[in-house]
């Protein structure tokens, strides 16, 4: 018997009685306690469940398949047994004696592959007590994260992998290795080339990840270390990874006046290192750089023409997040630890060209909002501009006093809604939050890690026509494992694992915003991951049903 705590207080699921499923269920057994208790505001249950450990036999009745190849849906129905879609019937060829232990009626409803979050910051979340079940991720339809983005995350994979199977996860992880972490743990944070010596161990500790079952390697050229490797030191591991199958996934090395030059490079590594090319987050950011997207997607484009494989995925906002270091300092100001950085804010010969730096980027941003800071939790939410304003201080002022005491966590409106529809709707562009398994604290970090997903779908595809739905779904499902090459997961065909979502299209929608950022999403009726129900009705049954999935 599993026991965990099922939400009472979930806010999707709520139709009225007669547009509820219709369920017949055989082998459904639960014990309910009868005392409830809130947590962190939430009023939840004590539950356990026999036999919730083994996945059922389970018929998905009636819904409108999207099976995550962007054709044109059609109504039919969806056995799954064993952690597998074991049948997939329609109307000339129904199920034959399904016999199941539980049959949801889909009518009206959408049934889709589970979806797959390409670009996830969850490497130290996911193994927490608190987060590791990815409620916010289950709640948005995604039964798969990947993590090791950006170049950071853990660099021992064996390890990683080890404590999600032994601790249990909500969902399934994918990782890359993190080619940052990589250089860091060889080198320290400094801004110089590698030793022969040290380029070897980096290429040792590369090789070592992909043999634990990595699906390639990260990289993030606007953070420390990793800016400071070149285009020769990237292809040298590069090419470690190509070898095994893997991709390489980079945050480039700017997204704004020097956008086209670092997709150019992005793609100059896959063709030296002869492996497939991943754009993250692809954007134009500033203001003066808006529109840059189309001239980007040229050179993806043109790649692809040439027979190269490049790729890219988006989350659905104009707002970005990161730290606030690396929004308004280079990475040449920023060599070291937050603690160097701070040592040379504090030193008066250095201060006013960082200051101008600074003074610059903070306009270049438009607006940036602070997301936590520890030392003055009141200032999480407000934008730097309006702290100023209220205590009559230059926002340079407010910046240097933050980085002087450590850093925060920052969000910066720097993108256009016209190029954000742009992108959407290329059709190698992958759906991704660039967020991570949290729950709900006193910060207000972007609304992404809650809402990428439903606001793609719900939003901007149902709601407002950018692209037709059954793109939208592929964008989340089938193309993001196409481009990991991840073989059993992102359609709904038969063998495929059993990582199913059922929509509703009627309510789906983001709640999620950035005075609100961890309200959970509506319209998610159903989950599952690897056959067992993490969101039944749209409540969390607290199933850790995901697990690490590792590269053959």
């Amino acid at each position: 018997m599993h026991c965990y705590r099922r939400s009472r207080s979930e806010r999707i699921g709520f139709l009225a009685a007669t547009q509820l499923p219709r369920i017949r269920t055989s082998k459904f057994i639960f014990a309910v306690a009868t005392v409830g208790m809130a947590v962190a505001g939430t009023l939840v249950s004590p539950i356990c469940e026999a036999g919730q450990d083994a996945a059922q036999r389970i018929v998905l009745k009636g819904g409108s398949i999207y099976d995550g190849t962007g054709g044109k849906p059609y109504v039919g129905d969806v056995l799954l047994e064993d952690g597998r879609i074991a049948a997939i019937g329609t109307a000339d060829k129904p199920l034959a004696n399904p016999n199941a232990d539980r049959t949801i009626d889909c009518t009206g409803l959408i049934v889709a592959p589970g979806f797959i979050d390409l670009h996830n910051h969850s490497d130290t979340p996911i193994v927490q007590k608190e987060t590791r079940d990815g409620r916010n991720y289950l709640t948005q339809g995604c039964t798969t994260i990947v993590t090791g983005n950006c170049g950071g995350g853990q660099v021992d994979i064996g390890k990683y992998f080890g404590e999600l199977d032994e601790n249990g996860i909500g969902v399934n992880v994918v990782h890359l290795v993190p080619a940052g972490a990589v250089r860091n743990r060889v080198m320290g944070a400094v801004n110089r080339p590698p030793s022969a010596e040290e380029l070897q161990r980096m290429q040792k500790l590369v090789e070592d990840g992909m043999q634990g079952g990595a699906y390639g390697m990260s990289t993030g050229l606007i953070y420390v270390p990793g800016a400071y490797a070149d285009t020769d030191e990237i292809v040298s591991l590069a090419e470690i990874v190509g070898k095994h199958g893997g991709i390489y996934a980079s945050h480039i090395r700017g997204e704004g006046k020097t956008l086209l030059d670092a997709v150019a490079e992005a793609i100059e590594i896959g063709r030296r290192a002869n492996l497939p090319v991943h754009v993250s987050h692809f954007k134009a950011s500033g203001k003066a750089y808006w529109g840059g997207v189309r001239p980007a997607s040229q050179l993806i484009e043109k790649a692809r023409a040439a027979g190269q494989t490049v790729t890219a995925d988006q989350y659905p906002y104009t707002a970005s997040s990161t730290s606030l270091a690396a929004m308004v300092l280079s990475s040449e100001a920023r060599e070291g630890s937050n603690a160097d950085l701070a040592k040379r804010l504090k030193d008066e010969t250095k201060l006013p060209e960082l200051r101008e730096q600074i003074a610059k980027n903070i306009i270049d941003r438009v607006r940036i909002q602070i997301a936590s800071y520890g030392p003055k939790p009141q200032w999480s939410g407000k934008a730097i501009a309006d702290i100023a304003e209220a205590e009559g201080r230059e926002p340079v002022d407010v910046v240097v006093e933050i980085l002087q005491n450590g850093g925060c966590a920052a969000v910066s409106f720097t993108m256009n809604e016209e190029d954000v529809r742009f992108v959407m709707q290329l059709p190698w562009v992958a759906t991704a939050s660039d967020g991570a398994v949290k729950v709900a604290n006193n910060s207000k970090p972007h609304p992404r890690s809650y809402g990428t997903f439903t606001r793609k779908l719900g939003r901007y595809s149902i709601q407002e026509g950018v692209l037709p739905l059954e793109q939208a779904i592929r964008s989340c499902s089938g193309l993001p494992a196409d481009i990991l090459s991840l073989s059993d997961r992102g359609y709904l065909k038969t063998g495929q694992a059993a990582d199913v979502v059922v929509l509703d299209p009627k309510t789906l929608m983001d709640k999620a915003t950035y005075e609100e950022p961890f309200e959970h999403s509506d319209g998610v009726r159903y989950v599952l991951v690897n056959g067992r129900i993490a969101i039944d009705d749209g409540k969390s049954t607290g199933a850790l049903a995901g697990k690490p999935l590792r590269k053959k």
